[in-house]
């Protein structure tokens, strides 16, 4: 239940030098019984970690996350009956995270605001049905802590020999403790503050997940103590260690090296260093107000030799269960799919951002865009890019129906990068809106997200058809069009072979597409009808102006066939030309990626949907760069944002934007899951299967699963002796149909069934 708020927003009166602790001792009201219930609502300006009696509320970090603070502040609502005490000592530890830490590419600091706050309200309920309710006021207080710096890009700094648990427990126990008496506590003001922006959390809260040792300790060339933790991830390093009173352990990190020294250079000028002071004795640390992504840390002032158990690597996401699971006999395959799961965890941190490293990591939409359909396979996503997507609405809310490119939209307070113009909507990016939406509900299969977003998908289509131009096109704006071609220079990411125009005019017709459907589903028939008649407008306009007589498309390129077949803006004999040409272009290409952001999650599919299933695998094993699989041959364990992040010769890539955890290239999984896997749905939420695995590329047996709301589905399938052997499962509940090429189709029930074929 929602609490009713009588709590203030409160900020120290003067800025404390360190992250602040806010307290409140409270007695417990007497002559009430026993109590019943006690729960903690509570949100920062700020990131927070709370204490009742010196026991940590919650298993959550980093909360209350990144909204768009403009609109949306969200609460977390803890019960915490059970760490009351008579005298109960309620302290909050705030610091900057997003709200007034550095955001964006030119070193920004508090943009949303410079004062750090806390509001927060514990209900106790009796049990003659007394309340007491403790909010935050003016009778509140606070005082300075260990951590003298904290920033999520550039590190956090604790000093142990400031740590006290006094301010943790009542005045009168204070003496006792280490670090006590209790130091003087200053008072606290109140914010103006809009109460009706704290919402619950729609989404799953960040949390600590797993935890990683070093698999190799050395010293590099430079004579620097280098770790590595074989795994590209996110979080942060955690320790206990004995030193000498007023020494410093500094611990950087990085996702690579470069000439056997940590590779700082993609991190722009992101610090990534942990600064810990020591008091003297058994001193733990964990930077919990901060993040890292990283595989290599460099570890200066450590005292004595620095061992594998000595470090544990957190890593830390968004809370969510993993759904999604394949194998095939290819390693190599493997590890890209893999690299494709680590990726999604470690940018799946409270919201879907571009990369976890830099001074970046945004909620860019245009990779959620391309990525969304394998990252609903792999994980239950369906509330934390619902959450998301409650932020993307507020913002278009605020631009008149445009999706800005990031969201929550932190650059509209920030100067643009130097090569963009003022945004305006922008096809995939924008996009996100509808084809995020779309993919929950196929996903998951309830409506309820359509509904919710329902006016923000049709705003986008409104914004954008007041760009098109007069032939029908959307030709007439600033696009990223087919982002990271590989051929593009890497100072000019957006500087593609495919056609701006044609990009967005294709993805228009997908859109416009997909809102008609979902109009119909919630009973808009106008809407419907008017979004179909778009679609229809849009898909003559793109043939009339685009496609020549010959069936060529504009640019002429691997990108605009791919788009032209998977959203259907081709007539059949138009479609097997371009399949043709498609794979003759793939072909030339020596079977390597010549697609960006817009082509590459859906060219696999393009080629298979047209009889170039071969083509689509040799695409899909190539090893040579630019492949999905040259970063597995050079030791990727995330997928990187260029096809060459680092080049062969183990430099990293030239280029002011680089990095090796980015998820979007990674959209090929979806293919794998659905082609390799054979798996896919015929109704949302997979309430009806499509079983039709199509081996190729010399694989000899694959299996894949997936955890729905029905129940597990599993698809494995053998080629042995000659035999083509598919075993499926499906959950009570759940028709499928298995069909495999050449073969009429055949009916699945629930349960386990054996299908065999012989093959030559």
């Amino acid at each position: 239940m929602s609490p009713t708020w009588t709590a203030s927003m409160i900020t120290p009166v003067v800025e404390l030098g360190t992250a602040p602790i806010f307290r409140k001792e409270v007695e417990l009201d007497p002559d009430h019984g026993a109590v019943t219930s006690a729960t903690l609502h509570i949100s920062s300006l700020g990131v927070y970690e709370a204490f009742l009696n010196g026991r940590r509320v919650g298993d959550d970090v980093l909360s209350p996350g990144w909204t768009s603070y403009e609109w949306r502040l969200r609460y977390r609502s803890y019960v915490v009956t059970d760490l009351l005490e008579d005298t109960t000592v309620l302290a909050v530890s705030v610091g900057n995270g997003w709200y007034r830490g550095r955001l964006g590419f030119v070193g920004a600091r508090a943009i949303y605001g410079k004062d750090l706050g806390l509001i927060a309200q514990l209900e106790i309920d009796f049990a003659d049905g007394h309340r007491q309710v403790v909010a935050t006021d003016e009778s509140w207080r606070a005082g300075g802590s260990d951590v003298l710096a904290d920033d999520l890009y550039d590190g956090q700094t604790i000093d142990a020999g400031r740590r006290s648990e006094a301010w943790l427990r009542p005045a009168d126990k204070a003496a006792a403790l280490p670090g006590g008496p209790l130091a003087p506590f200053t008072p606290v003001r109140t914010l103006g503050f809009d109460l009706t922006t704290l919402q619950p959390y729609v989404g799953p809260p960040t949390t600590r997940q797993e935890v990683l040792r070093p698999t190799r300790i050395w010293t590099s060339p430079s004579d620097r103590t280098l770790v590595d933790f074989g795994q590209n991830l996110v979080g942060w390093l955690r320790f206990t260690v004995r030193g000498p009173r007023g020494s410093e352990i500094r611990i950087r990190h990085a996702e690579v090296l470069e000439d056997h020294e940590l590779g700082t250079r993609p991190l722009r000028d992101a610090q990534a260093t942990d600064r810990f002071v020591l008091s003297g004795g058994d001193d733990f640390f964990e930077p919990t107000k901060t993040f890292h992504g990283f595989r290599y840390a460099e570890v200066t002032g450590w005292p004595g030799d620095l061992t594998p158990t000595d470090l544990e690597a957190v890593v830390v996401h968004s809370d969510m269960a993993r759904t999604g699971f394949f194998a095939c006999s290819d390693p190599a395959l493997n590890q890209l799919h893999a690299n494709v799961v680590w990726g999604t965890k470690g940018n799946f941190l409270d919201l879907p951002t571009d990369c976890p490293q830099r001074n970046e990591r945004l909620g860019w939409t245009g990779d959620i865009a391309a990525f969304a359909p394998s990252a609903a396979y792999l994980f239950d996503v369906e509330d934390f890019l619902a959450d998301w997507l409650v932020d993307l609405a507020l913002e278009q809310q605020h631009h008149d129906g445009m999706v800005p490119f990031v969201v929550p939209d932190v650059l509209k307070h920030l100067p643009a990068p130097g090569e963009f113009p003022e945004p305006d909507s922008t096809a995939i990016w924008s996009d996100a809106a509808v084809w995020v939406p779309w993919t929950l509900y196929e996903a998951y299969g309830d409506t309820a997200v359509l509904e919710r977003q329902y006016e923000s998908m049709v705003s986008h289509l409104r914004r954008v058809e007041t760009l098109l131009s007069p032939t029908g096109l959307w030709d007439t704006s600033f696009q990223f069009g087919d982002w990271l071609d590989p051929d593009a220079s890497p100072h000019e990411p957006w500087n593609a072979k495919a056609d701006g125009g044609v990009v967005a005019t294709a993805c228009l017709h997908r859109s416009s597409s997909i809102v008609a459907e979902t109009a119909d589903l919630l009973g808009h028939t106008d809407d419907a009808a008017a979004f179909r008649e778009l679609a229809d407008r849009t898909r003559a306009a793109f043939n009339e102006h685009y496609v020549s007589d010959d069936g060529t498309i504009r640019s002429d390129c691997t990108t605009v066939y791919t788009l032209a077949i998977v959203f259907d803006l081709l007539d059949e004999e138009q479609v097997a030309f371009a399949g043709d040409r498609l794979a003759q272009l793939v072909a030339k290409s020596g079977h390597h990626i010549s697609t960006g952001f817009a082509g590459t999650p859906f060219i696999t599919e393009a080629l298979t949907r047209t009889g170039h299933l071969d083509d689509a695998y040799e695409l899909l094993l190539q090893r040579e760069c630019p492949s999905w699989l040259y970063p597995v041959t050079m030791g990727a364990t995330t997928v990187w944002e260029r096809w060459d992040s680092m080049l062969p010769d183990g430099t990293i890539n030239p280029g002011d934007m680089t990095s090796f955890n980015h998820y979007a290239l990674g959209a090929v999984a979806d293919w794998m899951h659905r082609t390799i896997g054979g798996l896919s749905p015929v109704e949302p939420g997979y309430a009806a299967v499509r079983v039709a695995p199509r081996p190729g590329g010399g694989l000899t047996w694959a299996e894949t699963a997936l955890e729905t709301a029905h129940g597990r589905i599993e698809v494995a399938w053998r080629i042995d002796a000659g035999t083509f052997t598919v075993h499926t499962t499906l959950p009570p509940g759940v028709s499928g149909v298995l069909s495999l090429e050449g073969e009429p189709d055949v009916t699945l029930t629930e349960g386990s069934q054996t299908h065999t074929r012989e093959i030559a």
